[in-house]
C-alpha cells in the first residue's frame, strides 16, 4: 500500500512541476505591454537599412533587392505629421508608434493594451500620460516609441491601433 502511495505521490509532484514550468515558459514568450526603445525621430524601415546597406547577399548570389517582385511591395504613405504614424519593425515582432509634437514634451506612450484578439477585430489602444503642464517649445517633430507586437494579436490582419482620439490602421505585414 505505501509503494502505490509513494507512485501517486511522484506522480502528482511531477505533474506539478510540469504545470509550473509550463507556465513560467509561457510567461517568458509573453513580451511585457511597456516600451522597448523610446527615441527622437522616425523609426528606419527594413527596407531602407538593407538598400543603404546596399541589399543582401542571398544563397542565390544576388541581392535581395534584385529579387524583390512588384506586386509584394505594398504601399505605404509617407508620415506627414497630420496624425501618427505606425508600422511594424523586425518581420512583425514589434510595433513603432511616431507622434508628432513639442522636442522638449514629446508624447511617449507608456503601454499597448489588446483590446480586440487577433480574428475578434485586431486592435490595440496606446496608453498616453497625462499632458506636460510646464512649458514646451513650439517646434514640431516626430517622436518615436517601440513596443514588441502584442501576443494576442497578429500580422496577417490589419492591426487598428487607437491613440488618443485616433485610430490608425497598420496594414498586413
Amino acid at each position: 500500500m505505501t509503494v502505490l502511495t509513494d507512485v501517486r505521490r511522484t506522480r502528482r509532484l511531477a505533474l506539478a512541476g510540469a504545470a509550473i514550468a509550463s507556465v513560467l515558459l509561457l510567461t517568458a514568450c509573453n513580451p511585457g505591454s511597456g516600451a522597448v526603445e523610446d527615441f527622437p525621430g522616425l523609426p528606419v524601415a527594413e527596407e531602407e537599412a538593407e538598400a543603404e546597406a546596399g541589399g543582401e547577399e542571398t544563397d542565390l548570389g544576388g541581392s535581395t533587392e534584385d529579387q524583390t517582385d512588384e506586386e509584394d511591395t505594398v504601399e505605404v504613405p509617407e508620415p506627414t505629421g497630420d496624425e501618427p504614424y505606425v508600422q511594424y519593425l523586425d518581420d512583425g515582432g514589434k510595433l513603432a508608434i511616431t507622434i508628432w509634437g513639442s522636442s522638449t514634451c514629446p508624447v511617449v506612450p507608456t503601454e499597448l493594451k489588446v483590446v480586440a484578439e487577433a480574428g475578434e477585430g485586431n486592435a490595440v489602444e496606446a496608453v498616453l500620460p497625462e499632458p506636460e503642464t510646464g512649458p514646451c517649445t513650439a517646434d514640431f517633430v516626430p517622436h518615436t516609441t517601440v513596443f514588441w507586437t502584442p501576443v494576442f494579436t497578429t500580422t496577417t490582419e490589419p492591426l487598428e491601433v487607437t491613440i488618443g482620439d485616433q485610430v490608425v490602421t497598420v496594414p498586413i505585414k
